[in-house]
């Protein structure tokens, strides 16, 4: 039975990665799990320069999930080229480096700067403020995304990953914008713009007053757009979204995705990804399945 798949031109061991922002980039994981194992890693945002993040408090409990305004911190990308690809390259799993940015220019920087670093994929998360247009974000503007995305196809030497964020009103049209910008797959959804209130403390339960919904209570919402997706493009779908077993990730094979990634779920289960690899092998299996591409977008 053949596990592995290929997403633009890389080959994957098998169809589970994990969602940025929720694996640190590998290493904060590696004592829970066995990196060789995956199909592949995401890395958190890397920005052209160190971002400090939003101020505290950044997370709330909601219910069926979680709630995050963490604000992109991250270290840069010069020792994140130093310290994290070195790391990552010691173990048997695709590198996918996921690149933030308030404007065109930083996210080019970060893909010129990735260009001749050894890693097989990048994603880039279009769904920051961009602050050349009145801070709405990238992904929500399909003239932007299609031009960002050509910006970046330019200069990249690795296949490009459009991550979009599912805060618009036809998630098709942006996609469409992606595949027609040139970017070799897409991978959604990202986080939905939700907000709590503390009753007792009668204030926001995150400073930012806004942040990034995750978790199950955003999987039918996902499945559904994936499956949108899977209509309107003719380029490979990683699907995220609220997967925390094996079951929902095959939902999302069953709808168009190609592979899927593993997000809010690591939190409070850091083993759970080898446990949707191995539940997917057992579902293709019991049902006949002899590769994962048999099985991807057959509900139609």
């Amino acid at each position: 039975m053949n596990m592995s798949v290929n997403i633009a031109g890389v080959e994957w061991k098998n169809p589970v990665t994990v969602a940025s922002g929720t694996f640190g980039s590998g290493e904060e994981f590696s004592e829970f799990v066995d990196l060789n194992c995956l199909g592949a890693v995401t890395t958190k945002g890397v920005a052209n320069v160190p971002w400090e993040g939003n101020p505290t408090p950044r997370v709330a409990e909601v219910y069926g999930g979680m709630m995050n305004a963490i604000g992109l911190q991250n270290p840069g990308i010069d020792l994140f080229c130093e310290r994290d690809i070195p790391y990552l390259k010691n173990f048997d799993t695709k590198i996918i480096v996921n690149v933030c940015g308030h404007a065109p220019e930083e996210y080019l920087a970060v893909v010129e700067r990735l260009a001749d670093e050894p890693i097989d994929m990048m994603e880039i998360n279009i769904s920051c403020p961009n602050v050349n247009a009145g801070f709405l974000a990238f992904g929500q503007d399909a003239h932007n995304v299609e031009k960002l995305t050509a910006q970046i196809k330019k200069i990249a030497k690795q296949p490009i990953i459009m991550k979009l964020t599912p805060n618009v009103t036809d998630i098709t049209e942006i996609a469409k914008a992606a595949e027609a910008g040139g970017a070799d797959a897409v991978s959604l959804i990202n986080t939905l713009t939700g907000m709590k209130i503390d009753i007792n403390r009668k204030t926001f339960a995150v400073a930012n007053k806004t942040g990034g919904v995750s978790g199950p209570i955003v999987k039918p919402v996902a499945v559904r757009m994936v499956y949108q997706v899977a209509q309107a493009v003719n380029i490979p779908i990683i699907g995220m979204g609220g997967i925390s077993c094996a079951e929902d990730a095959i939902e999302f094979l069953l709808a168009g995705a190609s592979a899927v990634s593993v997000g809010t779920a690591n939190f409070h289960n850091p083993a759970v990804t080898l446990e949707v690899i191995d539940g997917i092998e057992a579902y293709m299996k019991k049902n006949g399945f002899e590769n994962v591409k048999d099985m991807v977008g057959i509900v139609k």
